[in-house]
């Protein structure tokens, strides 16, 4: 593949370099294992569900890593979305940071080793308080039960690592910058820093409103980021979630990333684009004053 890329919003090929893609969240350490049904009954889990840990799955995952062929990846939302970016792009390597806190311990060491296996260039803040973040992935036949401990990931610290000069440096050398929603549940003030920088020196601020819990309960640190987002990513259920919040009063998706695009934003040389997706259906996308309707069949 060659070592340039077309820039998303004007077509044109730009050189691809390291660091270019900053992304900042929770990372986990994915730990996935085929289990039978007395396993999830044990730990009160259903077939295909995604919760998070409590008290009574500690064990479960000391459990799952002494099972035979466990496999660990590089996880959490923002992670696996910048270590896609980098496998699309393949060559040069750590075209994609990461920025996202973890334990000093074991898994710590696994998930350094498999974002360094991803190309990913990975800077983690690492600390004792907590124990890095996991996400077992208990799978029986076709489904996958999820149960994440974000530990480690809750402890993301701006002043101790973002602000920190060599961190810095690296945020200033990205292009493209990418941020889950989920992170604002852990250092809004860090995000709205990056998103500042990336308004300021015109460069492209990436957000994802990951899950309807974020614009129900983290509202008020979601609309202050808002103002600085050139890409919204969202689902069907987060986008009525977040029209219903700010009383948008119309469920048709459509209408909903209309009036997104349309809220007030800082840098004005770059219309914001917002990009809903319906599952099987057609993802709505806003393009300058228009918005387009894809063909799910055909977005492969």
């Amino acid at each position: 593949m060659s070592e340039e890329g077309p820039n998303m919003l004007t077509g044109r090929k730009t050189a691809l370099s390291e660091n270019m893609l900053f992304g900042m969240g929770n990372p986990l350490l994915d730990i996935s294992a085929v289990v039978d049904k007395d396993f999830l009954d044990k730990f009160g889990l259903k077939p295909n569900d995604q919760i998070l840990a409590e008290d009574r799955h500690k064990a479960l995952f000391e459990e799952i890593v002494k099972r035979n062929k466990v496999e660990y990846h590089a996880g959490g939302s923002t992670q696996n979305s910048v270590k896609i970016a980098q496998w699309m792009l393949q060559k040069p390597h750590k075209v994609a940071t990461f920025f996202g806190c973890i334990g000093k311990d074991r898994f710590g060491e696994i998930l350094k080793k498999k974002a360094e296996e991803a190309h990913v260039d990975a800077h983690y803040y690492e600390q004792n308080e907590e124990p890095t973040g996991t996400c077992a992935a208990c799978i029986t036949g076709d489904n996958r039960s999820l149960v994440a401990n974000l530990a480690a990931a809750n402890c993301y610290k701006k002043e101790k690592h973002l602000d920190l000069d060599s961190n810095w440096e690296l945020v200033k050398k990205a292009k493209v910058y990418y941020i889950a929603g989920f992170f604002l549940t852990v250092s809004p003030e860090s995000i709205v820093k990056v998103a500042r920088h990336a308004s300021d020196k015109n460069k492209i601020f990436c957000m994802n409103l990951s899950a309807p819990f974020i614009s129900q309960f983290f509202k008020e640190p979601l609309m202050k980021v808002m103002p600085y987002v050139d890409i919204l990513f969202g689902n069907e259920t987060e986008a009525a979630t977040f029209a219903k919040e700010l009383g948008f009063e119309t469920d048709d998706i459509a209408e909903i990333a209309k009036k997104t695009q349309n809220l007030p934003k800082e840098n004005t040389k770059r219309q914001r684009v917002v990009v809903f997706t319906q599952g099987k259906d057609d993802t709505v996308a806003t393009v300058e004053h228009k918005r387009s309707v894809g063909d799910a069949e055909s977005r492969h």
